[in-house]
C-alpha cells in the first residue's frame, strides 16, 4: 500500500503547487488517514518542501500493525506532552524553506490558525479547502473491498437479529445487540450510532433508540453500519412485527421501495447528483408526500459515513464510476410510523453490470 499512499500525496502536492503553495498541512483525521495510512490521535501530515512528515503527539510503534502509518513516511513524535502537532508542523515547514503553507481552514479553529501564524510569521497561510475530500470521492478497488466486507458484516448482524424474538424488547436493547454483533463478526465497530425505531418512531430520520418496547403490528425500521479497516458502510431496512402487514403499511412500503429503486437505477457514471435525488423524490412527491421528506436521498461513504457526493435537490456535480453512495429515501407519518430503505452501492458503468449493490439483505416486507 506504500505506493498507493505515495501516489495520493503526489496528487495533493501537484494540486498545492498549482495553487502556489510549496507545502501543505493536513489535519482532518480522515484526510490524514487517507494520505498516511493511519491517523493516530491528534496527528497531522506535513507535505513538506523537502520531505513529508507525520507529526504525532506520541510514539506510534506500539500500535497494532493495521493502525500503523505508511512505512515509507517518516514519523516525528513531539518530545513532550501537551504540544500541538499542527503548530510543530508549521515550524518544520518553515525550517524546510517553504514560504507558503496550505492548511485545512474548515478543520482548524481560529485559535489554532493564529498559533500556526505565530510560530512561523514569515510563512504565508493559504486555504487548502476540500482538496483531500475531493481526492477521496472516487475509490480504488482496495477501498471498495473494505466497504464490501463491512457491508457483509452489517448484513450478517442484521440477519441474525431478525431470527431472534423481538416482541417486548426495547429499541435501545436491540441497537446495542446489533452493535455487539457487528464487532463479533469482525467490524472495527459501528459506522455510526445504530438506529432502531418502532411503532410511531419507525422511519424517522436520525432516530435515537428509546426504551419503547416492540409491539405486535409495529413497523420496525433499523439503520446500522459497520466500519472495516476504517471504511464505513450503511444499511437500512423496515419490517412489520408479528402479524401480516396492514393495507396502509403495504401501500407505504411499496411506495418507498419504488422510490428507492428509482434512485438506485439512476446511479450511472455521468448522472447529475441532483437527478438521482429527483428520481427518488418524484415517486414520493407524486403520491402526496412532499412534506416531511428528508433533505437528501443519499450521500457518499468511505472513511467517513457522510462524505461527498451529496444526493440532494441542490447538489452540484456528476457521479463518476467507483463512487460508493447510499440511496435511502423514507417517509414518516407522525403518530403512525413510517418506512426507510437504505442501501450502499458503488457506481459502475453499464458495461460492468451497472451499480454494484453492497448491502444485500432482502428488501421484501417481512412479518417477523
Amino acid at each position: 500500500m506504500s505506493e498507493v499512499y505515495a501516489a495520493r500525496r503526489t496528487r495533493l502536492r501537484e494540486y498545492c503547487n498549482a495553487g502556489g503553495s510549496a507545502a501543505a498541512l493536513v489535519s482532518r483525521p480522515a484526510n490524514v488517514r487517507y494520505l498516511a495510512g493511519a491517523a493516530p490521535h491528534g496527528a497531522v501530515l506535513l507535505l513538506g518542501k523537502i520531505e513529508d512528515l507525520l507529526v504525532c503527539a506520541g510514539p506510534t510503534a506500539d500500535r497494532p500493525p493495521q493502525e500503523r502509518p505508511d512505512e515509507a513516511l517518516r514519523v516525528q513524535a513531539l518530545p513532550g506532552a501537551g504540544g500541538d502537532p499542527a503548530v510543530a508542523a508549521a515550524g518544520l515547514a518553515a525550517g524546510q524553506g517553504a514560504d507558503s503553507l496550505a492548511v485545512e481552514e474548515h478543520h482548524l479553529t481560529v485559535a489554532r490558525h493564529r498559533a500556526l501564524g505565530s510560530v512561523a510569521p514569515g510563512l504565508r497561510l493559504a486555504n487548502l479547502g476540500g482538496a483531500v475530500e475531493q481526492l477521496r470521492v472516487v475509490k480504488d478497488e482496495e477501498e471498495i473491498s473494505c466497504l464490501r466486507i463491512g457491508a457483509e458484516i452489517a448484513d450478517q448482524a442484521l440477519g441474525e437479529l431478525l431470527e431472534s424474538i423481538l416482541v417486548g424488547r426495547t429499541e435501545r436493547h436491540l441497537a446495542l445487540e446489533l452493535e455487539r454483533r457487528l464487532v463479533d463478526h469482525g467490524a472495527d465497530g459501528p459506522a455510526f450510532p445504530t438506529s432502531v425505531a418502532t411503532g410511531p418512531n419507525a422511519g424517522r430520520p436520525g432516530h435515537r433508540p428509546t426504551d419503547r418496547r416492540v409491539e405486535e403490528g409495529d413497523f420496525l425500521s433499523v439503520c446500522l453500519g459497520a466500519t472495516y479497516r476504517g471504511y464505513r458502510c450503511e444499511i437500512g431496512r423496515t419490517f412489520v412485527i408479528g402479524t401480516a402487514p396492514a393495507d396502509w403499511q403495504i401501500e407505504l412500503y411499496d411506495l418507498v421501495f419504488a422510490a428507492q429503486r428509482a434512485g438506485r437505477e439512476s446511479l450511472v457514471p455521468g448522472a447529475a447528483c441532483r437527478d438521482v435525488d429527483r428520481a427518488a423524490r418524484q415517486v414520493l412527491d407524486s403520491a402526496g408526500y412532499t412534506e416531511g421528506l428528508t433533505a437528501l436521498t443519499g450521500h457518499g461513504v468511505g472513511l467517513e459515513i457522510d462524505e461527498d457526493p451529496q444526493l440532494s435537490p441542490a447538489a452540484m456535480g456528476k457521479l463518476d464510476a467507483c463512487v460508493p453512495v447510499t440511496v435511502e429515501p423514507g417517509v414518516h407519518l407522525p403518530g403512525r410510523g413510517g418506512v426507510r430503505i437504505d442501501d450502499t452501492l458503488v457506481v459502475r458503468p453499464e458495461a460492468d453490470g451497472g451499480p454494484e449493490l453492497l448491502t444485500i439483505t432482502t428488501k421484501e416486507l417481512l412479518a417477523l
